[in-house]
């Protein structure tokens, strides 16, 4: 790594730093924000995505010296004062910690579904716009081992600054590849030997009574609508069991539900 100390907030080398919020709705042009010591340890472990650059607080530089020991040779750490870092940012930065990651290439869901083991579990998200219900879920993905994600078009952006924080870091570490159409992935999955089960309060069966199968997909709809009908009629659909009068969990908390009842360990 190389520490470069940075004392004035126009400095060109950290204007991909600025203005961090607005960013986050007119994009990025394939970066990222990552935000946090645990985050930026796994962005630094990882193997589908590459750091650009730091940016970090001069009082928590000691703390991060074993995590910065695993940078690649010549990664800038830029290293500057609590009021540079939140003038540039936009806002106070309390982690004091921040980088810039830069996107792959886009997976292809079908490449991502034929590189998975046989035995393989995978989650299927349908219309999730929130961004903290996309972190969640990619943390209790990776907690309970699920082998992938699939998300459709409508679903929110995985790389979004928020839903990486929310997931500490593990949208940087489950795969997750991005279909078109629910039906025809559905059917995908099935031609790939998967049994899909697709969560929803009317579901007929309890959790409880489930085993998973060598492949086992699960879908997730957004909260109110759920997932589409047409899809729940072509697939087996499970509930979870609740006092009389509250039929429905945050998608959120529902997933890591079903992801420790069908999470089957090493």
């Amino acid at each position: 790594m190389q520490l470069v100390p940075i004392d004035d907030p126009s400095d060109p080398r950290i204007a991909a730093y600025r203005d961090i919020r607005e960013r986050d709705l007119v994009g990025r042009q394939g970066r990222f924000i990552a935000e946090g010591k645990v985050v930026l340890e796994t962005l630094l472990a990882s193997s589908r995505f590459e750091a650009e650059s730091v940016m970090v607080l001069q009082s928590r530089l000691a703390g991060l010296s074993e995590i910065l020991a695993k940078a690649p040779s010549g990664l800038p750490v830029y290293v500057v004062a609590g009021p540079v870092m939140d003038e540039v940012a936009g806002f106070p930065v309390h982690r004091g910690i921040l980088a810039i990651g830069r996107r792959p290439p886009v997976t292809d869901a079908g490449r991502l579904l034929a590189s998975l083991p046989t035995r393989a579990f995978a989650l299927v998200l349908v219309g999730i716009s929130n961004h903290d219900n996309i972190g969640s879920i990619f943390r209790n993905a990776a907690a309970f081992g699920a082998d992938a994600i699939f998300l459709d078009r409508t679903c929110c952006d995985p790389l979004y600054r928020k839903a990486i924080r929310v997931s500490t870091g593990s949208v940087l570490r489950v795969p997750y590849a991005i279909f078109d159409d629910s039906a025809a992935f559905a059917g995908i999955l099935a031609e790939n030997g998967f049994e899909s089960f697709a969560l929803s309060p009317r579901g007929a069966a309890d959790i409880r009574n489930i085993r998973p199968g060598k492949r086992t997909a699960l879908f997730l709809g957004t909260e109110g609508t759920g997932l589409p009908r047409t899809l729940l009629e072509r697939m087996n659909t499970l509930r979870i069991a609740m006092t009389d009068g509250f039929d429905s969990l945050n998608v959120a908390a529902a997933s890591a539900i079903v992801l420790h009842h069908l999470y089957q360990g090493d």
